[in-house]
């Protein structure tokens, strides 16, 4: 936590995911429902119609597909940093459902928070930053002390 009470990090990537190839960072997915709850209607139109294009579009991700009786579906969501986020969907749709999962499919799994800066580096520079008096000669950003005396006093 920072002075203004909000977390906030430098911009970073998940052990550098993208440089070499993308990796998806969701390992498992658990969507648990009733069989005959009213609240589970729009989870049981998912399984019936996007669960299998969603498996696969992600092959890497397990889908879990468990009907207990609960009062509440849930989708379960396990990263491979170890994080599991919980999401309720009672009382939603189909197709909101395959919004919520697919943007959990998109996810780190890192919790989302305030970037100190666009950019990072792990190796800053020992120079110092760039000014626009960096390769001009010294003689521009040095003052002459006795024009400016001299303009002080009045003749």
């Amino acid at each position: 936590m920072t002075a203004r009470g909000t977390a906030s990090r430098f911009l970073q990537s998940v052990l550098q995911n993208g440089v070499g190839r993308y990796i998806c960072q969701l390992k498992r997915i658990t969507l648990i429902f009733s069989k005959d709850a009213q609240t589970s209607l729009g989870a049981r139109e998912y399984i019936e119609e996007h669960v299998v294009d969603f498996a696969r579009r992600n092959p890497s991700v397990v889908l879990y597909v468990t009907p207990k009786r609960c009062r509440v579906p849930k989708i379960v969501a396990e990263y491979l940093n170890g994080a599991e986020k919980e999401e309720e969907v009672n009382s939603k749709t189909s197709e909101e459902i395959a919004q919520l999962i697919q943007k959990m499919a998109n996810q780190s799994g890192l919790d989302i928070i305030r970037i100190r800066k666009p950019y990072h580096t792990d190796c800053p520079s020992i120079q110092g930053q760039w000014h626009p008096f960096v390769n001009k000669p010294s003689m521009f950003n040095i003052k002459d002390f006795e024009k400016v005396n001299s303009k002080l006093e009045c003749p």
